[in-house]
């Protein structure tokens, strides 16, 4: 099944019987990424004096209760009210499901502290000739190993964005942004958020408004065979009234 999708400038083909999905599932216990110490998610059937929500234990079918923390357990997309005192949630803000994406392959650079970071140099570097379409980055970092989709991140300091890239990528256009970090920040940096504050240009001292239809999305995976390039991008998100929900990009091709 192929569509013809038209942008203000381009138009192409997408075969959407090719779907790349590059969210990682959430799975009960241990066999997941982790980050900020989060508890591991529990899929339970539900238990009853006269229900059991497990066919394989005699229920008559199977119910589940779901415990995660979106921001540690898995893929999830974010909006603005993660950072904000009112409350902001990604099924209030986001509208438009589906974007013109590139994907780079960036390798963090080693700062003098000793954290590997993302600079502003390489996203300048990486939005530089995009097309004014395309309003989406997805960013895989390298080395990109076959553990990283069940990496605990907790207590180990893993790269992040300086505010500066993310600043970058707020004057660049770009709406959604996509990375296969659990934290676009440092994970331990005295609870400032500066990426995240730079990227929504949430700052009252900023001469923008704040960007309220931008949102980030982490802990994806981009497998090696998937080449660098652009992309039609689809972002499903669950419908929670939260800042963060579970979700799911799904790439597609365009010829």
């Amino acid at each position: 099944m192929f569509a013809t999708i038209a942008t203000e400038h381009l138009s192409f083909s997408v075969d959407l019987t090719k779907p790349i999905d590059i969210s990682l599932p959430l799975r009960h216990g241990e066999a997941n990424p982790n980050a900020f110490g989060v508890p591991y998610p529990t899929l339970t059937p539900l238990r009853t004096d006269r229900f059991v929500g497990n066919v394989a234990e005699g229920g008559p079918c199977n119910c589940e209760h779901l415990s995660f923390y979106p921001h540690g357990n898995g893929t999830h997309t974010e909006c603005i009210g993660h950072i904000t005192k009112e409350r902001i949630t990604i099924h209030q803000t986001v509208k438009v499901f589906h974007a013109l994406a590139a994907l780079v392959s960036l390798a963090p650079e080693t700062m003098q502290n000793g954290d590997m970071v993302i600079t502003e140099r390489q996203i300048r570097v990486a939005v530089q000739h995009l097309h004014a379409d395309i309003s989406a980055l997805i960013v895989r970092t390298l080395p990109n190993d076959a553990n990283k989709p069940f990496r605990q991140y907790s207590g180990t300091n893993p790269p992040y964005l300086v505010p500066e890239a993310a600043e970058a990528l707020a004057n660049s256009g770009i709406r959604h942004f996509l990375t296969d970090l659990p934290s676009i920040d440092r994970e331990d940096d005295g609870g400032m958020l500066a990426a995240h504050r730079a990227f929504w240009q949430y700052d009252p001292q900023s001469l923008y408004p704040p960007r309220y239809d931008a949102t980030i999305t982490e802990m994806i995976f981009v497998p090696d065979m998937i080449p660098d390039g652009i992309y039609f991008l689809n972002l499903h998100i669950a419908s929670i009234e939260s800042d963060a929900a579970p979700s799911k990009p799904v790439l597609y091709s365009l010829s």
